[in-house]
């Protein structure tokens, strides 16, 4: 009898040690869960983006590092307008504006908030009348800066760059298109510049989405869905 209360006990406190883990599990995901959804999003955040566009992703990924090490191949500025939320990109064929929903719903990986720190939170205005003002820009698939067209992380470079009294807010590094410690190009990029007729701009100025969300002067709020 003595035994058979015993492995009773035993069983019994397995089964609870067992609930009480999935109750903590719970908890933990529901004050996460809640944290993201408490993060009011404000004109001007950087929300950063990991597309699945395939090889040229891939490529992009393999040489560029993120906040905490995760993986950006995009991103946008937000805009308020009413009650509408919209980010402002350069993407696909020219700069414009895509409903928050509509950008969220292009990427199943987490997207990640940045928010300028209150000392450059002045430059937010002139950064959204900048890029306001690049509408219809055509979309910068040479990836060469100053060329008159825009890729994604360089419309922001440039929108604060010109709040910023035209000095550099944010920076601009070596731009690479080779393979980590193979000295050789990525065949996707080769065969990407062969088609637009132009050599690999290999060693050029330029900035990513990673960069950017490593920059000292936002601060990361968490994810975003």
């Amino acid at each position: 009898m003595i035994n058979i209360l015993a492995g009773f006990f035993v069983i019994l406190l397995h089964i609870m040690r067992k609930l009480l883990i999935c109750i903590c599990t719970a908890v933990l995901f529901s004050v996460n869960t809640r944290a993201q959804e408490n993060i009011k999003l404000k004109a001007g955040d950087l929300i950063f983006q990991n597309l699945d566009c395939g090889p040229l992703c891939d490529a992009i990924n393999a040489v560029t590092q993120g906040y905490q090490g995760n993986k950006f191949s995009h991103m946008g500025m937000i805009l308020l307008r009413n009650d509408s939320i919209l980010v402002i990109e350069a993407s696909g064929k020219n700069v414009h504006l895509t409903p928050i929903k509509l950008f969220l719903a292009k990427s199943s990986h987490p997207h990640y908030l940045g928010r300028l720190k209150p000392a450059y939170q002045k430059l937010i205005a002139p950064a959204l009348s900048f890029a306001m003002q690049q509408m219809g820009v055509p979309y910068d698939d040479e990836y060469l800066y100053n060329n008159g067209k825009y890729y994604c992380s360089e419309l922001i470079y440039d929108a604060f760059k010109v709040a910023n009294h035209n000095q550099p807010f944010f920076q601009l590094f070596p731009m690479t298109y080779k393979e980590p410690g193979s000295g050789a190009f990525f065949p996707v990029w080769k065969a990407y510049f062969d088609n637009l007729k132009m050599d690999v701009p290999e060693g050029k100025p330029g900035c990513n989405p990673g960069g950017i969300s490593l920059s000292d002067k936002i601060d990361i709020l968490g994810q975003y869905q």
